[in-house]
């Protein structure tokens, strides 16, 4: 197995009488993205700060490792091997781009040759070369999160935290951010990612956990979480009344609607299972208008997790 690039065990924080987490486990191997998903105030941007080292987790929290080194023994360790993209853009609005490249440069104390090789580098490969000579405060919301992270890149982490990276762009804006994270992926980076667009964590996640209460409500891979929930189903639309009610007789437990002529049977949606209730139809000599099959997406989990509905337990092994 790949070793982890994060690995955290009974991770507490609180604040006075409020406790904003209790007890979460997080393990992220190299060259993954990892995302935490959970509602507002669940504390997803907690778990970043305490983990690159930017707040403290309270005491009897148990050990907590980022790229191979001990939190709390060598932070600065720690603070050298990662580099993080918070929620509200780092970006100097009043200096050029490139005057914000070079002053990360510093910050990470390159030369100046090589601060300057290393921000022309990064400012090409996020296609900010023609805007580099340019205030920062001019740049569209897409171009300052491109600099945020290329800023982030000056001093080359293999571990890269982005906290809701993309909230408040536009849908290109955000696709392409999409492509720059598997990028830094295929480069061998480890993600840890955090977002409010569950589309996101679908679309980019290696593994996703929940973050409810203060707890991992569930972790898996997407298709893993989405199995978690029932709901998956069937829906058959007819336009003639009489095959509709030919239907009805022909399968059973579904559930009829009048007014649209539908029904709606369980099923996961495998091929084994339309192939039944096709079966059935045959032998009713019925033939459906139209057929959808529905299957739990993110949301469902998302909601099914965080909204106190309770989750029959499922044999799959890779969740917990």
């Amino acid at each position: 197995m790949t070793k982890p690039a994060i690995a955290a065990n009974g991770l507490c924080k609180s604040y006075g009488d409020k406790v904003v987490l209790d007890g979460v486990d997080l393990v992220v191997p190299e060259g993954t993205i990892f995302s935490l998903l959970g509602p507002n105030g669940a504390g997803k941007t907690t778990v970043v700060k305490i983990l690159s080292t930017l707040v403290s987790a309270d005491r009897g929290t148990g050990d907590i490792r980022v790229g191979g080194h001990d939190l709390a023994a060598d932070p600065q360790a720690v603070r050298a091997a990662i580099g993080v993209t918070g929620q509200f853009s780092a970006v100097d609005g009043l200096i050029t781009g490139e005057e914000n490249m070079l002053l990360m440069a510093d910050l990470h104390h390159l030369s100046r040759g090589e601060g300057r090789r290393t921000a022309a580098r990064l400012l090409e490969r996020f296609d900010l070369v023609e805007a580099a000579k340019k205030p920062a405060s001019t740049y569209s919301g897409g171009m300052k999160r491109r600099l945020d992270i290329a800023m982030t890149l000056v001093g080359d982490p293999r571990i890269i935290f982005l906290d809701e990276p993309t909230t408040g762009l536009d849908p290109r804006s955000r696709h392409t951010m999409w492509q720059i994270i598997r990028e830094l992926v295929s480069d061998g980076v480890t993600v840890f990612l955090t977002t409010q667009y569950l589309e996101e964590a679908d679309e980019l996640a290696d593994r996703i956990a929940v973050l409810n209460d203060g707890r991992i409500a569930a972790e898996g891979t997407a298709g893993e979480l989405k199995r978690l929930v029932p709901g998956g189903h069937v829906r058959l639309r007819f336009t003639d009344p009489a095959a509709y009610r030919s239907a009805a007789l022909a399968l059973h437990g579904v559930a009829r609607d009048e007014e649209a002529l539908a029904l709606q049977l369980p099923s996961g949606g495998s091929q084994r299972e339309l192939r039944a209730i096709l079966d059935r139809l045959d032998s009713a000599g019925v033939e459906a208008d139209e057929l959808t099959v529905h299957t739990p997406d993110l949301d469902d989990v998302f909601f099914a997790l965080t909204g106190g509905t309770t989750i029959p337990d499922q044999p799959t092994e890779a969740v917990r």
